[in-house]
């Protein structure tokens, strides 16, 4: 009902100012018809019989007759009046309704390019910037607010897409010199004669290295999932789940965390790639914070309502619920100072804060729905929503 306020409102209006008008031209049709029929009906005919009867001499008769001819007259008046009163009441009703009706008809036909308007803002908030209302129509108030909406999504369109090439064009760069140290770094421990402080030096420096690539490589994934989908195809979501499951398996082990699934077959549409990166930061997010006793992350896909879901749920320290939200922006981590499990190659290093956000983007690009939700026990719920 919300959504038909407006239009509520106008057949209201509409229909008020019809009633207002037809009880003034009721009260001005009464009024005139007043004084048409005058206060004395039937002076005329009246005086004719008293001078008719007078002429005869019979004045007791003529007043007589008179007073009866004055007494038909008021109530034929007071027939005629009440008569057009309610006649004119009950077409007014009668007539009204109809007017609300195509007061409410007339009022959707106006408020239709409105609701274009907010259909394509809520497509584009949920998708991406680049469709447009392109109302067609008169030059009137609507259009130029569409037309106004459309330059302003360009511009934003514009915007973010120099950012997106921004960020991977900066990202491209930075890997070479990234590469260029890794490999320095591993011709100089591969050397017999380097002391052992040169090698912890290098094997930390080496560390942080990958976890530069690491960042890098999200900037990358994350530039490029927020950019429209262009082909598409049949991916299900329970064998992305048994690939990332398998390689994420020997950090698990190494952090003592038992991984479950729980997997029915989940068809979606969309792009190989970028779900594998879902389900492989989601999994990866699930292990690296989670610290806790008989630790576990338990995965699941199933179909339901012609949409395919991934629900990833994980033991961990409690997370306040402020915080949520938060995870799902960019180089944003949890305040709790508790350890971090062991994930991939750089134990205990902490993640660059880009796992929910790529996650959300790619979600976002496959016109889904990505939501997380913290554990009264510790850890998170996170449940993507995917078309079929």
């Amino acid at each position: 009902m919300r959504g038909r306020t407006i239009r509520l409102r106008l057949t209201l209006l509409y229909a008020g100012a019809f009633f207002i008008a037809g009880a003034i031209l009721v009260a001005l049709t009464y009024f005139y018809l007043d004084r048409s029929l005058g206060r004395r009906q039937g002076m005329g005919a009246q005086i004719l019989v008293r001078e008719y009867l007078a002429k005869r001499n019979r004045p007791i008769v003529s007043e007589e007759l008179y007073q009866a001819l004055t007494a038909q007259a008021a109530k034929e008046r007071r027939d005629t009046l009440e008569a057009m009163l309610v006649w004119s009441l009950v077409s007014l009703g009668a007539i009204g309704i109809a007017a609300g009706g195509l007061g409410w008809l007339l009022a959707g036909r106006a408020l239709y390019p409105l609701q274009q308007i907010t259909a394509t803002a809520r497509r584009v908030a949920d998708r991406s910037l680049h469709e447009r209302i392109a109302l067609t129509g008169p030059d009137d108030e609507i259009k130029d607010l569409a037309d106004t909406f459309d330059a302003m999504l360009e511009r934003l369109d514009r915007a973010f897409d120099g950012q997106r090439r921004f960020v991977a064009n900066a990202s491209h760069e930075l890997r070479t010199p990234l590469t260029i140290n890794r490999t320095l770094i591993e011709v100089a421990l591969d050397d017999p004669d380097a002391p052992e402080s040169t090698r912890r030096l290098g094997a930390t420096l080496l560390e942080v290295n990958h976890r530069h690539e690491q960042l890098i490589d999200g900037l990358l994934v994350l530039a490029s999932s927020e950019e429209r989908l262009i082909e598409r195809s049949r991916v299900d979501l329970a064998d992305v789940v048994r690939r990332v499951v398998t390689v994420a398996n020997d950090a698990a082990e190494r952090a003592g965390i038992e991984i479950r699934t729980e997997l029915a077959a989940a068809p979606v549409s969309g792009d190989p790639v970028l779900l594998e990166r879902l389900a492989q930061n989601l999994a990866d997010n699930a292990i690296r914070y989670n610290v806790s006793e008989n630790s576990w992350v338990a995965i699941r896909s199933v179909s339901t309502e012609g949409k395919g879901q991934l629900v990833v749920e994980n033991s961990g320290p409690v997370v306040p619920a402020f915080e949520v939200d938060g995870l799902f922006e960019p180089f944003r981590r949890l305040t709790t100072g508790d350890r971090i499990a062991e994930s991939g190659h750089t134990p205990n290093i902490r993640g660059a804060g880009l796992g929910l956000s790529i996650v959300r983007s790619v979600v976002h690009a496959h016109g889904g729905d990505v939501r997380a939700a913290a554990r009264p026990e510790g850890g998170l719920i996170v449940t993507v929503t995917l078309p079929n």
